[in-house]
């Protein structure tokens, strides 16, 4: 990373915030494109997202993100104020949206450590001649002279310099506090500093060493940041300029009498009395009268930002404590020693450990619809490209998963949509021409399934064909077993294998073969699956089921030899001890039992991991029923050791790369301080299935 960039608190903080101004800013414009125009309350939410981007990227010296963001900020400033008719929003968005991909894109080499490096000024030129052309067309104001009060307005919201203007009209004092646990509010009062340079040349702060003096972040927190400037600008007019600020907690705006009262050089602390002569507007009354507006700025409510690391660092911690519960718990050396005093103090524990853990993992956990949400813009763009009319339907995005699940199935899930409207919506034609409605719909819906969550991804197209994906196979050698054995959804969920296309055309989307079997595996890095259903005609709907949190788990410890393995209590059906007799085989040798009617396949874990000193006759070990997406296998043990919920740990690279021991997810740490493979439900029924 160059020098540029070394203040890594600082960027963190940019690039987090940019990031979720951008995100709300695409939803706030693709609201406004489908309503048919943007309120006056969309185009003051752009407004203020771009003057806040504009702002910060100047003050981190990414110029080319703070020009593109001055220029958009020009734009809505002229359409808040001119308020033109007959607007091509479609071209409008397609311009915000141009200029919303280039600063994701620099983020993106930000965040990489790479130079930001981008030029705008392509963009830049499209911008400027859309706004020339507004102006145009706008003939009646363009031709009439502006007022002074719309040339005051000017001045305050495009940034110009006041340097040569000596005789302001007013005098303010701004005291302000940051909310708590924001970080870095130095940083956050230069940045006001920042923005205030564009409306006056006269002010002075209290810290006045914000930057170069890290003392002043305690100053600041403790007594607030107080500034005393000159302006020409009205006391709502400047009331509106520090509301904008991001974590502001709480702003005390006073109008001076005169400059009296503007301190010294080197002052500092002023007393203010009897020179005030317009009383302080308290934040929160400020909030209370905009409550109903969705897109205000921000607010007072009790939160805190967290890095994710410490979050990390956190959950790490509470699993080291289950582990170290457990081992005080199941401690050897207490074995049958009758002990109530101290039973009832570890029950206590056990209690209090517990709630920890469920309390530190609620924490982690974050809704899905800012991820659903995305989806919008992935259709929106792909409806213009392909001509075709998508709408999206979203059901259950209040459903929460783990933070760190959220990053993994976001490009996936991306992916399948992309994928059904380009693969599996008709055009226009087609659908009008079957009988079905010309809007063809995707929806998406998230719901919770005991420890997983379900996340469908369905389309109303023209579903998958048996016939070309069984025909495709046999071209490329995929079928493992006669076609007439495989049911239906073995046969759609050929389509996940590697270079596997149905498509017949290299389209920008698709039809490379390429991208559905890269789907699943990162599904199946945080434990989940993926598995597709359709019917001819009417539609396909593709389920994902994800862990709530890959953090801790239920399991059952099974004992094999003198190794322990945990599976996931979730993936368990039933446990049972059969008889000899009870085995069943098959002319290829594979050993089957009979479970009420049904026979499914038995796997010897021993003989899987070659493990020594195992119980070999099924009526002296146990046989787990496990499932997972339909596919049931049941594994011999030789005893079960019981239910405890165990910390997960990622297996070493050695293991999930060099040797690919299938069918383990992760490992865990026993209370005696043994080490337990936790077993993988997917990976075991798809061994057996091979």
């Amino acid at each position: 990373m160059s020098d540029q960039y070394t203040n890594e608190p600082m960027l963190d903080i940019y690039i987090f915030e940019t990031i979720h101004l951008i995100e709300q800013l695409e939803e706030t414009v693709l609201n406004g494109e489908k309503s048919g125009g943007y309120s006056s309350e969309a185009i003051n939410e752009i407004f203020r997202i771009m003057h806040t981007i504009k702002g910060s990227s100047a003050m981190m010296l990414f110029s080319e993100i703070s020009n593109l963001a001055h220029v958009i900020e020009d734009l809505f400033f002229f359409l808040r104020e001119e308020k033109p008719t007959n607007l091509d929003y479609s071209t409008l968005t397609d311009l915000v949206f141009e200029s919303v991909d280039f600063i994701k894109l620099e983020i993106e080499k930000i965040k990489n450590g790479d130079k930001a490096d981008g030029a705008a000024a392509s963009i830049v030129d499209q911008l400027k001649v859309y706004i020339h052309q507004l102006k145009n067309s706008n003939t009646d104001i363009s031709e009439d002279k502006p007022t002074e009060q719309e040339t005051t307005k000017t001045q305050y919201y495009i940034s110009q310099s006041f340097s040569d203007i000596l005789n302001y009209k007013h005098y303010y004092k701004a005291e302000i506090f940051f909310e708590d646990g924001c970080e870095m509010e130095n940083i956050r009062a230069y940045t006001i500093i920042h923005n205030l340079k564009n409306i006056t040349s006269k002010i002075k702060h209290i810290p006045t060493d914000i930057i170069e003096n890290d003392g002043t972040i305690q100053q600041i927190r403790e007594q607030g940041f107080v500034i005393y400037f000159k302006a020409n600008q009205t006391f709502n007019e400047m009331h509106e300029f520090f509301m904008k600020s991001l974590f502001l907690k709480d702003l005390e705006l006073t109008e001076l009498q005169d400059d009296e009262s503007w301190p010294a050089d080197n002052a500092v602390q002023v007393e203010i009395s009897s020179n005030i002569i317009k009383g302080i507007i308290p934040l929160n009354q400020k909030i209370k009268s905009e409550s109903n507006n969705e897109n205000q700025g921000p607010t007072t409510q009790g939160f805190i930002s967290v890095p994710v690391g410490r979050m990390d660092k956190l959950m790490d911690l509470v699993g080291e404590m289950v582990i170290a519960e457990a081992m005080v718990t199941q401690n050897p050396d207490l074995k049958e020693l009758n002990l109530d005093n101290f039973s009832k103090a570890a029950r206590q524990l056990r209690k209090i450990t517990s709630e920890v853990q469920d309390m530190v993992m609620s924490i982690r956990m974050v809704p899905l619809s800012s991820t659903f949400h995305k989806m919008h813009r992935i259709v929106r763009d792909m409806n213009k490209k392909l001509n075709k009319e998508v709408q999206l339907e979203i059901i259950g995005e209040e459903t929460e998963v783990d933070k760190s699940i959220i990053e993994h199935i976001s490009d996936p899930l991306m992916h399948l949509v992309r994928n059904s409207i380009d693969h599996g919506i008709e055009s226009v034609e087609d659908r009008r021409s079957n009988g079905k409605n010309e809007l063809g719909r995707v929806t998406l819906e998230a719901k919770n399934a005991g420890n997983d969550v379900v996340i469908l991804i369905k389309d109303d197209g023209k579903g998958l064909s048996k016939d070309k994906i069984l025909e495709k196979a046999k071209q490329n050698g995929l079928l493992h077993k006669s076609e007439n054995e495989m049911s239906d959804k073995e046969i759609f969920n050929l389509i996940f294998i590697p270079g596997f296309s149905t498509n017949d055309a290299v389209t920008e989307f698709s039809g490379r073969g390429v991208g559905m079997d890269v789907v699943v595996k990162n599904i199946e890095k945080v434990g989940g699956s993926v598995s597709v259903d359709s019917v001819m005609g009417f539609g396909t709907t593709i389920t994902m089921k994800i862990p709530l949190t890959l953090a801790i788990v239920d399991g059952m410890n099974i004992s094999v030899g003198r190794s322990c393995y945990t599976i996931p209590t979730i993936a368990i059906k039933q446990s049972f001890r059969p008889k000899e007799t009870d085995i069943i085989r098959d002319p290829h040798g594979n050993e089957m039992i009979m479970v009420r009617g049904v026979c499914y396949p038995i796997l010897r874990l021993h003989k899987l991991y070659k493990v020594k000193d195992a119980q070999v006759h099924f009526h002296k070990g146990i046989l787990v029923m496990v499932e997972n997406e339909g596919k049931t296998v049941c594994i011999f043990a030789d005893e079960l050791l019981g239910e405890q919920q165990v910390v997960v740990k990622t297996l070493p690279t050695y293991i999930k790369r060099i040797k690919k021991i299938e069918g383990l997810s992760g490992c865990t740490l026993l209370g005696d301080g043994s080490i337990s493979l936790i077993l993988d439900a997917a990976g075991l029924t798809n061994i057996n299935k091979q």
